[in-house]
């Protein structure tokens, strides 16, 4: 899986050859994770089609409450859109669908294992309120499974389908819809089709699985403060439990909960014992209002509450109905003990996850296109005691991108900001394409120094600029903003990665305390690579590398020694490894690989 900068399409594939650079990199996970990866994703947000090959069909992209893609034609007969690996065998593809029109004998349905435009696995639409699971071979038909299910033109459902060894399924709104063995078709890519019909589709992944080895774990994992909710406790991709409890997109607030009748996110929330788990199933969610877990709505340290995306699903919680107001948030986690995981959190009207409780765990989730930072640690209200403020929240494994407020000051990728207790962590992360910072550890006068924060083997690049190229001016637009209000907290940040950010890669921001800044490598961001005016923080073994004009020479104030090479006009000798494009993905157990050129990056 490999994102490059300057791709517009907001899809990452994971070649073959990944097993290998897992291997070779340095950067571990403290914990194995049993998650299902996401080889593949798009959303369509940056308005083009581009790593989708057309076969039929008028398909472009258009706005429908967010950007879709759109197959406009009802008189083609069989129009297509491929994306993915030839060589993926096992995986889950899912996608939401909305059907315009369907047409007699239509239908608008998904695909996998694509071995050419005639041979393929589909789950499809058909008018009359039936959905089918079929084989089709060389044009040729089969039924897998066939159910009657309500089937509304100009309404979303979410489709997916499962195929592992010779077992294939497919399930629509989280209901299956069959389940059979057949050996027709063993691996191939993934697709979108109408027949005689026009639709939307979006929300397109691809989880757990493709041709991606497992790879193998590391005995010595990183040394760092823990949270003490622990990471090791995590979701399995096998058949969650009866007992569990289960949402969905089309659930009611006063449905029992089960598989066959799923409750609402808000209500699950409620309802959740010490130990619990709530199973997301996939799709999008549309929310007007904020989600809310209270504070004294707690876990424990040996059995927290789970919120977690049903295996080889993704839920995406979708506020677009919000308006921009601090008041607005998506998901509120103002409870202990809880682990949130797998889930999107996208557009809301402040932030997309905003953290005001103590020892829970993010993993695996992705926050995006909301009005103020993606995920943010804070106090809850300004009368909260200090005894109060969040402490030992972990952050790990996850991606927050191209948030965006109005004024262009606000919204960053992560935040640990304003009041916050110790020992708050961030870890395997990625902040990329945010107006203003990648990360932001603000800290106030009129409300005291927030507590230290860490940071480590996290990766922050081209925050100033959205993926559509969008820059507000009035953004700070730095990687890592590490203080404020000449307050001195002494945070730790870690063999982590600054690329092509828009002010500054590394910045004391005006905290005069003593940070330990080691192992990490910043590049051509578009003022200084470092920038610590004051304080007494201690740098080891850091790299700063420029290979594009401008910028300006980096500046340390503190204990330095020669394990550093700092950028003062030319590169050091390091820099010869660290040249080319950037690529990243998460490895199956969660640690975070960057490459540069094709080359592993190891801090």
């Amino acid at each position: 899986m490999r994102l490059h900068i300057g791709s517009r399409l907001r899809s990452r594939r994971w070649p073959a050859a990944t097993a290998a650079v897992v291997a070779a990199t340095g950067v571990v996970l403290a914990t194995q994770i049993a998650f299902a990866d996401t080889a593949f994703s798009a959303t369509f947000e940056d308005g083009t089609t581009s790593g989708w090959s057309k076969s039929g069909g008028t398909w472009s992209v258009v706005t429908d409450g967010n950007k879709v893609l759109q197959q406009s034609n009802a008189g083609s007969e069989n129009a297509r859109e491929f994306a993915g690996d030839s060589g993926w065998t096992n995986y889950t593809v899912q996608a939401s669908v909305k059907p315009l029109t369907l047409g007699s004998g239509g239908f608008a349905g998904l695909l996998a294992r694509s071995t050419s435009a005639t041979t393929y696995y589909r789950l499809a639409l058909l008018p009359g309120n039936t959905v089918q699971l079929q084989a089709v071979n060389s044009g040729s038909v089969t039924v897998l499974g066939s159910a009657s299910r309500t089937v509304a033109t100009g309404t979303w459902h979410t489709l997916s389908i499962t195929v592992n060894g010779s077992s294939v399924s497919g399930a629509v709104d989280g209901t299956t819809v069959g389940t059979a063995t057949n050996t027709s078709i063993t691996k191939g890519r993934i697709g979108l089709q109408t027949a005689y019909s026009t639709a939307n589709f979006d929300n397109v992944t691809v989880t757990t699985g493709g041709t991606n080895p497992t790879p193998s774990s590391s005995s010595s994992p990183p040394s760092s403060p823990s949270p003490s909710a622990s990471a090791s406790t995590s979701p399995s991709t096998s058949q969650p439990p009866s007992s569990a409890l289960y949402v969905a997109s089309n659930g009611t607030a006063g449905a029992a909960g089960t598989q066959a009748s799923p409750t609402t996110l808000a209500s699950a929330i409620t309802r959740v014992t010490t130990g619990g788990t709530i199973f997301m199933r996939g799709g999008t969610y549309s929310q007007s209002s904020t989600i809310t877990i209270a504070a004294g709505n707690n876990g424990t340290s040996g059995a927290t509450k789970n919120i977690t995306a049903y295996p080889g699903e993704t839920p995406v919680l979708n506020f677009s109905a919000q308006s921009e107001d601090p008041a607005n948030r998506g998901l509120a986690v103002n409870g202990n003990y809880w682990r949130v995981s797998g889930i999107v959190v996208e557009r809301a009207g402040d932030n997309g996850i905003f953290v005001g409780g103590s020892n829970n765990v993010f993993e695996r989730v992705v926050t995006r296109f909301n009005r103020d930072s993606g995920l943010q640690i804070s106090r809850t209200a300004s009368d909260t005691p200090k005894a109060q403020w969040p402490a030992n929240n972990l952050v790990i494994s996850s991606e927050s991108h191209d948030n965006a407020d109005s004024d262009g000051e606000d919204a960053d990728g992560f935040a640990a900001k304003l009041t916050v207790g110790t020992g708050n962590v961030f870890r395997y992360t990625v902040s990329h394409n945010n107006i203003d910072d990648g990360w932001d550890l603000y800290t106030k006068t009129d409300t005291g120094a927030i507590g230290p924060v860490t940071i480590q083997d996290s990766l922050s690049y081209n925050n100033g600029t959205l993926s559509n190229g969008t820059v507000n001016t009035n953004g700070d637009r730095n990687g890592y903003k590490l203080g404020g209000e000449d307050i001195g907290v002494n945070h730790v940040v870690q063999r982590s990665i600054a690329y092509h950010n828009g002010h500054h890669g590394f910045t004391y921001n005006s905290n005069p305390g003593s940070m330990t800044i080691s192992n990490n490598l910043s590049i051509d961001n578009a003022e200084r690579n470092f920038s610590f005016d004051a304080g007494t923080s201690t740098y080891r073994n850091n790299t700063s590398c420029r290979y594009s004009s401008g910028g300006s020479n980096d500046k340390t104030i503190g204990n330095t020694d020669s394990s550093n090479q700092f950028w003062t006009g030319t590169n050091g000798s390091r820099c010869s490894t660290y040249s080319g494009a950037l690529a990243w993905s998460f490895a199956a157990d969660g640690h975070l690989v960057v490459t540069l050129g094709g080359r592993t990056v190891s801090l």
